[in-house]
């Protein structure tokens, strides 16, 4: 099988090891900024690089081209700013996988919100910021702080919480005001403010069906570390408990309103700290990022990346007894921003250690036990050594860097 794996930032080695492991030939295209990155050229028959700031004409054009020379099977997004385009080019080429349609509601803030809202999901108030009688009809009947958020990127980047119509409706003309029409305003969506605690739940759907899912509790909102700083864990949500058993419940209505048939997805619900409701906030089709996948294979003995290439190659489902048992330990990550560029955690030396994260200004430690308590004890600990040994904070982003 001929697999062509796109991705615009550094992720997915072990996707890309699998897949060669598994006797496919594998190709990889990404962008001139990450040429540097530790890819396992060992696995790749090709590596082409984009321009950074390349057009999704220019994308198109690449992988017809790269089609030329190898009858390509398959077409994967590995990095969630490439879901779209690489869909766009499956239709150009009318390759299996995810369409642009659904590849959008899985992009797109909006577009997922609609979605799930249909399926009867809890959501927070929201609403387009495209007619202007709409958004102030909004802001009367929805109290602030509210928060606004650009359709399409990804994490906390370009997040504002704001406090009062004046805010808002500053906010809208300084967008208006940008050069690129996809960054003004109606690419951007307004939102209650929901504070309270943020789980996420990273799946694997194979012909609509979820065959494997992990439930996870963030220790702080991700966006509160990215504009406040601070060191960020996570760790697995305590098996069997009605929170458990809600967090699957509700990943499961939400994967089948959006219509995946196969991949991996990464999806965060947040539960009200006033009403103690579980609401939806966002969902993308690929693996979790800030190293959740080390998390859950520490909590599991499943790699997501190595199980979402076993299912690519399978052409989207596998039979029963190909697809993983799933251990019932547990669990977590503490990152931080380093003011180091290459941090010693020589002196962390708990047997629990599964996984030392290995990126230039990162610390980071992935544990794993038995025991839940546990592994909230050496977080609670890394987290507060973290921020006399390492950590270092930046200012949130605005824009994704091209």
């Amino acid at each position: 099988m001929n697999i062509l794996c796109v991705a615009s930032f550094f992720k997915g080695a072990d996707f890309l090891r699998e897949a060669r492991e598994r006797g496919a030939r594998v190709l990889l295209l990404t962008k001139e900024r990450t040429l540097a990155e530790g890819w396992p050229r060992e696995a790749l028959e090709d590596l082409t690089a984009l321009p950074n700031g390349a057009t999704t004409d220019l994308f198109i054009q690449a992988v017809t081209h790269a089609a030329r020379r190898v009858q390509l099977d398959r077409l994967v997004a590995l990095e969630e700013f490439d879901v779209v385009n690489t869909a766009l080019a499956r239709e150009h080429l009318q390759l299996p996988g995810m369409t642009a349609t659904t590849a959008r509601r899985f992009r797109d803030k909006l577009a997922m919100r609609v979605a799930a809202s249909r399926a009867s999901l809890r959501v927070p108030d929201f609403v387009r910021l495209v007619n202007y009688q709409e958004v102030g009809e909004f802001m009367e009947r929805v109290p602030p702080p509210w928060v606004l958020k650009p359709r399409s990127d990804v994490s906390a980047i370009g997040i504002r919480k704001l406090e009062d119509s004046e805010q808002v409706w500053r906010a809208m003309d300084e967008l208006d005001e940008r050069a690129a029409a996809h960054e003004r305003s109606s690419f951007y969506l307004l939102e209650r403010y929901v504070p309270g605690e943020v789980f996420h739940v990273d799946s694997m759907v194979e012909r609509g069906r979820i065959t494997f899912a992990g439930a996870s509790r963030y220790g702080r909102p991700p966006m509160d570390v990215s504009h406040v700083g601070g060191v960020f864990t996570s760790h697995t949500v305590e098996y069997d408990t009605a929170e458990h058993k809600q967090l699957l419940k509700m990943n499961a209505k939400l994967i089948k309103a959006l219509g995946l048939e196969s991949g991996a997805t990464h999806a965060e619900f947040i539960r009200g700290r006033d009403d103690g409701q579980l609401y939806f906030l966002e969902v993308a089709a690929r693996v979790g990022g800030a190293f959740i996948a080390e998390l859950q294979e520490a909590a599991t003995g499943v790699n997501l990346w190595r199980e979402w290439a076993r299912v690519e190659l399978a052409g989207g489902e596998r039979p029963e007894d190909e697809r993983p048992a799933p251990r019932r330990d547990y669990g977590g990550i503490a990152l931080s921003l380093a003011r180091q560029e290459w941090p010693d955690t020589s002196g962390y030396d708990d047997p629990e250690i599964f996984f030392r994260v290995r990126k230039a200004h990162h610390v980071g430690l992935v544990v794993s036990s038995p025991s839940l308590a546990r592994v909230r004890e050496l977080l609670d600990g890394y987290a507060a050594r973290f921020a006399t040994d390492f950590a270092a904070v930046a200012p949130p982003l605005d824009r994704v860097p091209l």
